[in-house]
């Protein structure tokens, strides 16, 4: 058991019999008589609804113990991603929506944190930030004007807003959370370089 003020980014609670991820969270300290509460924003592991519930700070909420496995990612088969183990060939689906826009860029091979709990996977942790070349975009500009933004479509289908330097062929790398563009990738950290 915590306190709802001790909540934090990532971790995994029960309300209700159900099983959360906590994808953000913020406290409000109250005045005067009103006590403070914590706004959070919770995903539902089994059916990827997300849910903004306000906690009182000294609410007791059941946090929940998960294990970690690194896990390769396969394939899409309707609405579930399939994972496998590399040590043991192992494979497990998981919820689709679980992923939020993390899903937009998964990749065969690419290996994650995918989360269990009482032997049942719950949860696959993203990377927060990802690599991706850009399929399209406007022909590259080297204008004055610094904020100058464009859009680009990458590789895995997603439009985002890239800056005017930005051409076809290049990688970027995009907050996985938002889908906003950080900066272009040097070219070491190129896929195939």
């Amino acid at each position: 058991m915590i306190i709802a003020s001790e909540l934090r980014e990532g971790m995994t609670i029960r309300i209700e019999d159900q099983i959360y991820k906590v994808l953000e969270v913020a406290s409000k300290v109250g005045a005067a008589k009103m006590s403070g509460v914590v706004k959070t924003k919770l995903i539902n592991v089994r059916s990827g609804r997300i849910s903004e519930p306000h906690f009182r700070l000294q609410e007791r909420l059941h946090d929940l113990e998960v294990e970690r496995r690194l896990m390769q990612f396969l394939y899409v088969e309707g609405d579930t991603c399939t994972f496998m183990r590399p040590d043991t060939f192992e494979q497990v689906e998981i919820p689709y929506a679980t992923l939020g826009i993390g899903k937009e860029f998964l990749q065969p091979g690419l290996e994650m944190p995918v989360e269990f709990f009482e032997g049942e996977p719950i949860s696959v942790t993203v990377p927060p930030v990802t690599e991706v070349r850009v399929a399209t975009t406007a022909p590259q500009s080297h204008s004055q004007q610094d904020s100058a933004w464009k859009e680009a479509t990458l590789e895995n289908g997603l439009s985002i807003r890239v800056p005017l330097f930005i051409a076809p062929g290049d990688t970027v790398r995009v907050d996985v959370r938002t889908g906003r563009y950080i900066e272009r990738a040097r070219a070491e950290h190129k896929h195939g370089a």
